[in-house]
């Protein structure tokens, strides 16, 4: 069995990320969002008027397929490895589903070669994500996004060229404990734990803030003042690139990828669910945020809610103009934006 890998284009083109696309749904998704926006607009004003308690069960997830606004966000718990009967191996690599009901799986590569690695997480009937995994032994954590299902787990070894061969597979049934834990914790993209810097600065910025909306906005204003967009990164990011958090945090400048990821980061640390989001903004290859409030619900393309209106929170786009109305324009019309991949 083998894979062919292939490169995308544009400012994050070079992610190793593939994901077959429904362009029926993009199209029918484009043209909920505009009315969906309005009616969360809507809903947020009477929230703030008559209260929570009254409209938020009323509240839909952007997608319209759930009640999410009055769900509680769960607690975390510690990482577990090596649980009995939940990993699987062979002389190549590893799979790790200890922490299967949390969202994540723990893979890693034994085969010692040092040849590019490829992982394919394929959930039943749904869409196939494909990641790079390291060569030399190093666990990284895996989201399953798409919910309860059936999911294939493939570990692949670069054979020549761009053809690659099966190290490694197997199939897991997974059974979450809550629908948000996926986009809870840390994986391959969005890296943290308690001792990162950037779990330090978003405690710093959420200090004193009452609500996950104030802290949002607070981590929000934090980025779009303070990164600058790479350019030059942009045009020569290697193949396979993925953010180291911090190291984007110290800089304060990257591309569209570490902008989301810093911000998922921080966001999570915070116990605020979040997707990192990777798709297209107009004709761009680009990344950008949803996020979950209670007695809100999930705010798509990360609205950006600032006491008066809404804005949608594309952290890269922002910042680059400098917060201008002329982006703002761009940035709030979702039909700028197509979803190719959730993290």
């Amino acid at each position: 069995m083998w894979y062919n890998s292939r490169t995308g284009r544009g400012c994050c083109a070079r992610l190793g990320v593939n994901v077959l696309e429904n362009s029926i749904m993009q199209k029918t998704d484009a043209l909920k969002g505009r009315s969906v926006r309005r009616v969360l607009l809507t809903a947020f004003v009477l929230l703030s008027l008559f209260g929570a308690a009254v409209l938020a069960p009323a509240l839909r997830d952007m997608s319209g397929s759930a009640v999410y606004a009055a769900q509680k966000i769960p607690a975390k718990t510690e990482q577990q490895s090596g649980v009995s009967g939940s990993v699987f191996s062979n002389d190549k690599a590893s799979i790790d589903a200890s922490n299967m009901a949390e969202g994540y799986v723990l893979l890693k590569y034994t085969g010692g070669k040092s040849v590019p690695i490829k992982v394919q997480i394929t959930k039943k009937g749904g869409e196939n994500y494909t990641y790079n995994l390291k060569n030399d032994g190093t666990v990284e954590a895996f989201p399953f996004s798409v919910g309860d299902g059936e999911y294939t787990i493939n570990i692949f070894e670069n054979i020549s060229g761009s053809k690659y061969a099966l190290a490694f597979g197997k199939t897991v049934d997974v059974k979450l404990r809550h629908p948000f834990l996926p986009f809870m914790y840390p994986n391959q993209y969005v890296k943290f734990n308690a001792s990162s810097a950037a779990t330090r600065q978003a405690a710093t910025l959420a200090s004193g803030r009452a609500t996950d909306l104030e802290k949002l906005d607070a981590i929000y204003q934090y980025v779009v003042a303070n990164f600058t967009y790479d350019k030059e990164l942009a045009k020569n990011a290697p193949a396979g690139y993925v953010p180291n958090v911090d190291a984007v945090l110290q800089s304060k400048k990257g591309i569209c990828f570490d902008y989301a990821a810093v911000m998922s980061a921080m966001l999570r640390s915070q116990n605020i669910p979040c997707k990192l989001v990777i798709g297209y903004a107009g004709t761009a290859y680009h990344a950008w945020v949803n996020v979950f409030v209670e007695n809100v619900g999930w705010i798509d393309k990360a609205i950006y809610f600032d006491g008066e209106k809404f804005s949608l929170m594309d952290p890269t786009f922002a910042s680059s103009s400098k917060s201008s109305p002329e982006i703002y324009k761009f940035i709030g019309d979702g039909s700028n934006y197509k979803v190719k991949y959730t993290d």
